[in-house]
């Protein structure tokens, strides 16, 4: 389990600022509880490609590595291995360009990932080669990761008694690295670095989440090496992260004004809003402590349920379409003293998802935690996560002394390139006006809003497809967001195992039958 510093983030604000959820709870399970890895036909050396296989994926892959120096003011210092997997186009390429994907996090594997970017971009692979690159300080790229004292479950931990300024610490002493050189500015140019040793003229961009900021840090400094650009949940770079304490709030805002305007889900939860907030005052007084199955083996286990855990395994759920649809269930069955609900919705992301989190404390402490002026500051203070945020990031950014980004990094990006962004309008992390915010100089652009998706717009309804036409055509002008507007939301959930509603006698009306949301 990670140390103490991350334990209570996670629980507080996520495993993860901004990231990517796949569109489905089954892929969710498949890619945070199952490590993917990578399996070379014979030893990766630096520079060497060779053909490998990626858990999760039966074809074979192309695999290698380069080496960079950790602090490139000192190209002769100590060098670390930057990890690369090409997965081929499908059809004949001339190889001239490719798709980087670029994973989010900050502090997620791009490789890791590899089966949830095959699967949105099938169409892409058609003709273009998929670039994953582990970003420094993810993945097999000299991860900086920390693993601290180990306990009997993270269900019975209470993140209120760690110390994070003493665990941030320990953290800091255990990485073999400089996590000054492992923010967005020097893994930009390993990417850069990438491309070159690969080959290609010119990548197209795939960036998600934290990715967009990846994204537009190359629109910026290798504007020659693309042809166009996807941002999918968009973090402008005007923008510090520590704003997205408003967006956890607004999700939750839209969630509870779905189900009220559903017949069947305020039928069954007329008070969610009094739910959400009766748990919450509850938790703020004291932890619930009780025994439980535990969601991932069924054994008995001790379940310390914090304010932080329930708050934190609500907001994750917000990501996914099919884990927002569990969300009211949960909300009233904890308002009525059964945790079990929100005890799964909270073990999905007990992993963190394989983030990296000193990689994670490297970025945000460098680019966002400095930059935060004071009305940012008390404005993000309103709310619950924006509080905690604040109140973490105080403490570990303190110990883990990240030099400051020059004042130029918030400047928006001007740039002609093509470029496609793409919001979801329920999104908890990354919201719409975000979206708008990086439009600011981008003037051959499109910014689609799907009105009911929630984080990486590519990943549901018809997002992979805009993203394949765009590099087809390598223009925005033919681009039409009209398919966005298909209703992808998932029923709610009124129990444990049914979207419908459930008559009480044979005499029930058909419509009390009819599925939410139609």
């Amino acid at each position: 389990m990670l140390h103490g510093m991350y334990s209570q983030l996670r629980a507080q604000i996520s495993p993860v600022l901004w990231r990517h959820k796949p569109a489905s709870a089954a892929i969710l399970l498949a890619m945070c509880m199952i490590p993917l890895a990578v399996h070379a036909d014979e030893t990766n050396n630096a520079s060497a490609q060779q053909a490998c296989y990626v858990d999760g994926l039966s074809e074979q892959m192309q695999c290698g590595a380069i080496s960079v120096p950790e602090n490139y003011a000192e190209p002769d210092g100590k060098q670390i291995q930057i990890h690369y997997v090409v997965m081929p186009a499908t059809k004949p390429s001339d190889k001239k360009e490719a798709l980087l994907a670029i994973a989010g996090g900050p502090g997620q594997s791009a490789i890791e990932n590899a089966q949830g970017f095959d699967r949105m971009l099938t169409k892409v692979r058609q003709t273009e080669d998929v670039i994953l690159i582990d970003q420094r300080g993810t993945g097999q790229s000299n991860q900086l990761q920390c693993v601290g004292d180990a306990f009997d479950s993270a269900l019975a931990v209470d993140e209120s008694l760690f110390d994070t300024r003493a665990e941030t610490q320990k953290c800091l002493d255990e990485l073999d690295a400089d996590v000054t050189q492992y923010g967005s500015l020097n893994a930009l140019k390993d990417f850069e670095a990438v491309r070159a040793h690969l080959g290609y003229q010119k990548l197209h961009l795939y960036g998600v989440s934290y990715g967009t900021r990846m994204a537009q840090l190359y629109m910026r400094h290798y504007p020659d090496s693309l042809a166009t650009v996807t941002l999918d949940g968009v973090v402008p770079m005007q923008q510090s992260v520590l704003a997205i304490g408003n967006a956890i709030a607004r999700a939750f805002e839209l969630l509870i004004e779905d189900c009220s305007n559903n017949q069947l889900c305020h039928k069954q939860f007329p008070d969610l809003k009094a739910d959400l907030d009766k748990v919450d005052a509850e938790l703020t007084q004291a932890p619930q402590i009780s025994l439980v199955p535990d969601p991932l083996t069924g054994e008995a286990t001790k379940l310390t349920m914090t304010r932080s855990k329930f708050k934190g395994a609500l907001r994750m759920a917000l990501y996914s379409p099919a884990t927002r649809s569990l969300i009211p269930h949960a909300i009233h069955q904890a308002a009525n003293g059964n945790f079990q609900p929100i005890t799964g919705l909270y073990a999905m992301s007990m992993d963190n998802a394989g983030i990296a989190m000193g990689m994670h404390a490297s970025v945000v402490c460098g680019e966002d935690w400095q930059r935060l002026t004071p009305e940012l500051r008390e404005q993000t203070n309103q709310s619950y996560f924006g509080h905690e945020m604040l109140k973490t990031f105080a403490q570990s950014c303190e110990v883990w002394n990240m030099p400051a980004v020059d004042a130029s990094f918030s400047e928006p990006i001007a740039s002609d390139i093509p470029t496609l962004l793409l919001s979801g309008e329920l999104d908890p992390a990354t919201p719409p006006s975000w979206g708008e915010l990086a439009m600011e100089k981008l003037s051959n652009a499109k910014h689609f809003v799907a009105p009911y998706a929630t984080h990486g717009v590519g990943y549901q309804s018809c997002g992979n497809d805009l993203i394949a036409q765009l590099i087809e055509q390598g223009a925005v002008a033919e681009l039409d967001g009209e398919c966005l507007t298909e209703d992808i939301r998932r029923n709610f959930y009124l129990n444990a195992s049914t979207v419908e509603a459930i008559p009480s006698d044979d005499t029930a009306k058909p419509d009390e039958q009819t599925a939410l949301n139609q």
